[in-house]
């Protein structure tokens, strides 16, 4: 019984709840998936929800950390975010971005994208950006909280959290049928075991970040 009600468990709306009563009612969680993987684009997603909602919680019953949840609760669920959000968006920085930019910046970008996405054409101007340890000093026109974990304490911000990470799941399960042999399906660009395997075997490819180590030493080797 209390393994599922573990597995139940819904990110809170204490912080939400808090800044509701403190004048601040169109507020729009961000996060991010994809920083650290050595392949694959950064993606991001931005969620505002109905907090005037007194069922809220219980209408995106067991969403939290994403990644505390299985690529099939994700997936069933990030179609019903969709419809209580009152406005989501999901951007993404490429590859070519992030070795170009670097990592933050590139993630930065993502979120910008992600967030025009949510308010275009919409009507809707958020008065609070909710982060997930992030700060975004280029956007202090708009007041922001940034919370550390904030996937695991903010509801708006683990619906984030969740459509960012389902958008880039697919996106390597699309890469993988280009680029076979890394494994992207399995292990979504992250540096498991039998993808650093294929790297010493095959080098990189062009879905790799060139900039990130070991996709870097793998490259140097090949070209020595």
């Amino acid at each position: 019984m209390a393994e599922n009600k573990k597995r139940s468990k819904t990110a809170s709306l204490y912080h939400e709840r808090h800044y509701f009563r403190a004048g601040y009612r169109r507020i729009v969680g961000l996060d991010e998936s994809g920083r650290g993987p050595l392949a694959g684009p950064v993606a991001a997603a931005a969620v505002a929800l109905p907090l005037e909602r007194a069922d809220l919680a219980k209408a995106l019953r067991g969403i939290r950390d994403s990644k505390h949840m299985t690529a099939a609760q994700r997936e069933r669920r990030s179609d019903k975010i969709k419809d209580v959000a009152i406005v989501w968006g999901i951007g993404q920085s490429s590859v070519e971005e992030i070795d170009r930019l670097g990592i933050v910046t590139a993630t930065k970008t993502a979120m910008q994208r992600a967030l025009d996405m949510a308010l275009d054409g919409s009507g809707f101007l958020p008065d609070c950006l909710f982060l997930d340890y992030l700060p975004w000093p280029e956007r202090s026109d708009i007041p922001q909280l940034s919370i550390v974990d904030g996937d695991k304490h903010s509801l708006t911000i683990a619906c984030a959290s969740v459509l960012a990470k389902v958008w880039r799941d697919q996106y390597m399960r699309n890469l993988d049928g280009q680029y076979a042999g890394y494994g992207f399906t399995q292990n979504k660009g992250y540096g498991t075991p039998a993808h650093l395997k294929a790297l010493r075997q095959s080098g990189p490819c062009a879905a790799h970040r060139q900039t990130f180590r070991p996709v870097s030493e793998f490259a140097q080797n090949r070209s020595d």
